[in-house]
């Protein structure tokens, strides 16, 4: 006899088990990233300038005639004032003759109000504490003002030099006006010289501006080909056509900017449809606005009647630009990290008892940029420029104190010297404003060169410290919110372009302003998140809603662009799709 014992059925999993296992999005992570400081690359040198021997050239220009009248006149000991107006050549090369004339008289303008207030302060007091504080709100206030007008290289640092080396001259009430009369009288003909290359090419601005915009095109056809180095391409020909479409609003009309608006469309086209342009027409283009040549028209672009669009949008850039100054607030921090940093710099020198406190000081306001981990790079090319400049100032020291002669053409070179390796990296062109910086301090008296390199190096060092530091005490805790706008920004307009390309008849223009508001909207959200991403102490970026933005607003201006007729429609299922997205 046998007896089946019953089996217990295994009871099936619930629902609990099944969601253990269901596949989800991650949250993203929380916790705040720490600053990172790299070092590899930060020194490595990149190509020149396309117009690097432009400044260079003018610098030599503006700085030489005053010098060698004061050498002739026996008052060499001026030239630290005529030396501030000549300084303001080195700004507004890449902008229209138009629009140049403009920035370079507020540029001498700003300067010679920057050196007033130096000049001002060093009568009334001598108290280095004083003075640093005074140097400090100014350099605070010129990295502001520089910032919010997008002045451009070499942005604020020139004019804290100069007003800066102004506070530690000792100087009477009544010597001012005298000494402010030179610096004037140097910026208007650093002014001049600005001016001058507009007689032999009047348009070359706008013409460099387009063959840019149109060899970055190129580039980005040639990533989107290669399959590798798109997004990094792609958002430089982006940044590489807004900036064109920048330069062109700012130029005098006629037929020569007619011409490089077809040529800014047809970067427009490429920068939206990769696969239907060949590169090489571009660069063929680019090449032959060289010189000063008549501008190449493509027989296969858009008719006049066709770019209306452009002057809608030109319209409405110029309507919107003549509000020159940009928002201030987001520039608050740091205006305040140049402030406490300065200042901060400037009496720890004090503290040591050196004699020109304003090297600390303009060692600190030269590290500022858009971020922190920027910063870092700017402060280490700093200090490797200027420890290998006060070696080339020992070697050429000698030579330097031959004769006042000597000491006035050495100055020169190495002026030229530093605007021509600038652009290369910022520590190459610091080779040669070190040793220029500490001979500009001998055009009054021969000092010695031992007490000068030594207290450059302790200034250099201690100004690229404690500027650090108070980059990294004085955070910014608004750049979420900023990258928060620009996306937001992004989400509109793309939403304002696709429903215009959806409908049947928009009106005249219109979607033109649209295409060029959205282009304007990601290059300054790719802006934005750069920034951003080299900031530290703050909440977790939307990295992969600003990768979305970015394709999705690519893909609406590649849907307007064949909308509006600009590329032939080779396929009306993708043309359906982008308008869909």
């Amino acid at each position: 006899m046998s007896s089946a014992i019953p089996q217990r059925p295994r009871p099936r999993p619930g629902p609990r088990f099944r969601l253990r296992f269901r596949p989800g999005p991650r949250p993203e992570p929380r916790k705040r990233p720490g600053p990172r400081f790299p070092l590899s690359g930060v020194l490595r040198l990149g190509r020149p300038s396309d117009i690097w021997f432009k400044p260079a050239l003018s610098v030599i220009a503006a700085v030489a005639p005053p010098n060698l009248i004061l050498l002739a006149l026996g008052r060499l000991d001026l030239a630290v004032y005529t030396m501030a107006g000549s300084l303001c050549a080195l700004y507004a090369h890449n902008r229209p003759y138009a629009a140049r004339a403009r920035v370079l008289a507020w540029v001498v303008l700003g300067m010679t109000g920057g050196l007033a207030v130096a000049l001002l302060a060093a009568s009334l007091t001598a108290s280095p504490l004083v003075l640093v504080t005074v140097g400090a709100l100014l350099a605070a206030a010129q990295k502001a003002l520089c910032d919010a007008t997008r002045l451009g290289p070499p942005g604020n640092v020139v004019l804290t030099f100069i007003s800066s080396a102004a506070l530690f001259v000792p100087q009477t009430l009544g010597q001012v006006p005298g000494h402010l009369g030179p610096a004037l009288a140097a910026g208007g003909w650093a002014w001049l010289i600005g001016m001058a290359p507009g007689l032999a090419r009047p348009h070359g601005p706008e013409r460099r501006a387009t063959a840019h915009a149109l060899n970055a095109a190129a580039a980005h056809v040639d990533a989107y080909a290669a399959g590798e180095g798109e997004d990094r391409a792609r958002a430089g020909a982006a940044a590489a056509v807004h900036a064109a479409w920048q330069t062109l609003l700012s130029a005098r009309a006629g037929q020569t900017r007619r011409g490089l608006e077809r040529l800014v469309v047809r970067a427009e086209i490429a920068l939206a449809a990769p696969a239907d342009t060949d590169p090489a027409r571009l660069r063929d283009w680019a090449r032959d606005l060289r010189g000063t040549t008549s501008v190449p028209r493509p027989e296969d672009l858009v008719d006049d009647d066709e770019l209306i669009g452009v002057d809608a949008g030109l319209a409405v850039g110029r309507t919107s630009s003549r509000r020159r100054l940009g928002p201030l607030a987001p520039l608050a921090p740091l205006a305040a990290r140049t402030a406490l940093g300065c200042a901060l710099a400037g009496y720890a020198s004090c503290a040591l008892g050196i004699g020109r406190p304003y090297w600390a000081l303009v060692t600190a306001a030269s590290l500022y940029q858009a971020n922190v981990t920027l910063t870092w790079s700017r402060a280490v090319q700093r200090i490797v420029g200027n420890l290998v400049g006060v070696l080339a100032f020992a070697v050429l020291v000698p030579l330097a104190h031959l004769a006042q002669a000597a000491l006035v053409l050495v100055c020169l070179a190495l002026n030229f010297g530093a605007e021509a390796l600038i652009s290369r990296n910022y520590w190459l062109g610091s080779v040669c404003v070190t040793p220029m910086a500490l001979l500009i301090t001998e055009f009054t008296r021969i000092q010695d060169p031992g007490r000068l390199i030594a207290e450059r190096l302790v200034d250099t060092l201690v100004g690229a410290a404690v500027g650090f530091a108070a980059a990294i005490a004085v955070t910014d805790r608004r750049v979420g919110d900023r990258l928060e706008a620009a996306l937001t920004a992004v989400e509109r307009t793309r939403e304002h372009a696709a429903r215009l390309a959806a409908e049947p008849h928009p009106a005249t223009g219109t979607l033109d302003a649209a295409r060029r508001a959205l282009a304007a909207a990601l290059v300054d959200l790719r802006a934005t998140a750069d920034a951003a991403a080299g900031e530290w102490w703050q909440r977790a970026l939307p990295r992969e809603r600003v990768v979305t933005a970015e394709e999705s607003g690519h893909r609406t201006l590649a849907a307007t662009v064949r909308r509006q007729g600009l590329l032939l429609d080779r396929d009306a299922s993708v043309r359906a799709e982008d308008l869909r997205r």
